[in-house]
């Protein structure tokens, strides 16, 4: 599908005979050459952004929270910064190349670069995608549903939505799927927090330590931020959206719109714990369930069920969206055909590894006992290891004339892009070495 701007979009000659001014536009045009344009383009940044705040990442946040206050708000900053540079290349690369990330590296650097990230990322994402349904499982819990029932059902929903639905439909989906995110904002809201200091803390922090826990949880909060995965599928995604050069200015507002409402989100779930478990001694949280059932005495039943909720959402957002862009990235690979656009017998390997991801990772928290801190933590361990190839890469292809002409890097790009990337990967191998 490809979506074009119209041509007029930049025109500023009034119509003859028009009382407006020059250069401006009523309503109507505003909405015809510029939010109609926009809302075409969204989806991609927005969604795969959301992603990001997965059960863990909202783990990370409820703990920041509890543990520190509003003290390590002023991390959101630098994250969203880092954000914005890596995402805003990967979107690039696609709408100026057509290909995604994998079908890049396996023709610049050759299939043993490929294959090797291939593998690294697919062991990663299982373990993410068991997380993502392990989630599922505690946020259903705390509406007494078991997990046998949860887990299935869950897992089923999201395979008929992305094998049987088209590309736009399931994207639509998808973008509604973000926006319950908010959720976190009404429970901050109902936790009554002092909205001035976590301001403050954001923009002029006064707690600054390096120490400890401390620092431990500021290079949770920003040194896994950017994960692999992210880049394979926003690549992808922008590819089979049919974005290309013509939309890219749209389409890196897409990729900013969804950086920065992801941290707000964030933002909003620190501040939820720190008006709530902080104020109230409860610094100890090992698991997301914790938090909600915490909220309840403390912000009210109502502020626990959005919680809760929002726990669920983000739980099916990201066990949706992961299998994809580990079946982007392999099949991309192995010149495979993939797309959700295509049928099941156009893209019979595509959609038997998307199948089989799904089952196996819903199969995994099925398992009694099962050692679900080690899967977790593994597949960390393995999203450290391959986010500095991934990072290399993508910045030699960016920067490569041959493959992005007049879209490369400026030499300001490059530094904030390397700066950002050296200090992503460092704080990545120091949080590898914090587990």
């Amino acid at each position: 599908m490809s979506i074009s701007r119209p041509q007029s979009a930049t025109s500023t000659t009034p119509v003859k005979g028009s009382a407006k001014p020059r250069g401006r536009r009523g309503p109507a045009s505003i909405w015809k050459y510029r939010l109609l344009p926009f809302l075409l383009v969204l989806g991609p940044g927005f969604i795969t952004a959301n992603v990001d705040n997965d059960p863990g990442g909202i783990l990370t946040y409820s703990q920041a929270g509890a543990k520190f206050g509003y003290l390590l708000l002023w991390t959101l900053i630098p994250t969203t910064i880092a954000l914005i540079v890596v995402q805003e290349m990967a979107a690039r690369m696609g709408a100026v190349t057509g290909k995604g990330l994998s079908d890049l590296i396996r023709e610049e650097f050759g299939f043993r670069a490929t294959f090797f990230a291939m593998t690294v990322l697919g062991i990663a994402d299982y373990g993410n995608i068991v997380s993502e349904f392990s989630g599922l499982a505690l946020g259903m819990g705390l509406f007494n549903i078991s997990k046998y029932i949860a887990v299935p059902v869950g897992a089923l929903l999201i395979w008929l939505l992305v094998v049987r639905g088209r590309y736009r439909k399931v994207e639509l989906i998808l973008i509604g799927l973000s926006l319950i995110y908010f959720t976190y904002a009404f429970s901050a809201v109902l936790a009554h927090p002092d909205w001035m200091l976590a301001l403050k803390e954001t923009l002029v922090p006064t707690g600054v330590e390096f120490h400890g826990d401390y620092l431990v949880m500021v290079i949770g909060l920003i040194g896994t931020t950017i994960t692999p995965w992210m880049q394979f599928y926003l690549q992808a995604s922008i590819v089979e959206k049919g974005i290309g050069k013509k939309e890219y200015a749209l389409s890196r507002w897409d990729v900013i719109l969804g950086c920065i409402i992801t941290d707000v989100v964030a933002f909003f779930i620190v501040v939820a714990c720190s008006a709530t478990l902080y104020m109230h001694g409860h610094r100890d949280v090992t698991n997301v369930a914790e938090v909600a059932q915490a909220l309840g005495p403390l912000a009210g039943r109502f502020a626990e069920l959005l919680f809760a909720i929002g726990l669920i959402n983000a739980a099916l957002l990201s066990a949706a969206i992961l299998p994809l862009a580990t079946a982007y990235n392999v099949c991309e690979g192995l010149g495979f055909e993939s797309g959700v656009d295509k049928r099941f017998s156009e893209a019979p390997a595509f959609y038997a590894l998307y199948t089989f991801l799904i089952a196996a990772g819903a199969g995994f928290v099925l398992i009694p006992r099962l050692p679900l801190l080690k899967v977790i933590i593994y597949s960390q361990v393995a999203n450290g290891i391959l986010l500095p190839f991934v990072l290399v890469f993508m910045l030699l292809l960016v920067n490569r004339e041959d493959v992005m002409g007049e879209y490369r890097n400026s030499l300001l790009g490059n530094i904030i892009a390397w700066g950002t990337s050296v200090a992503i990967v460092a704080l990545t191998v120091l949080w590898i070495f914090t587990l």
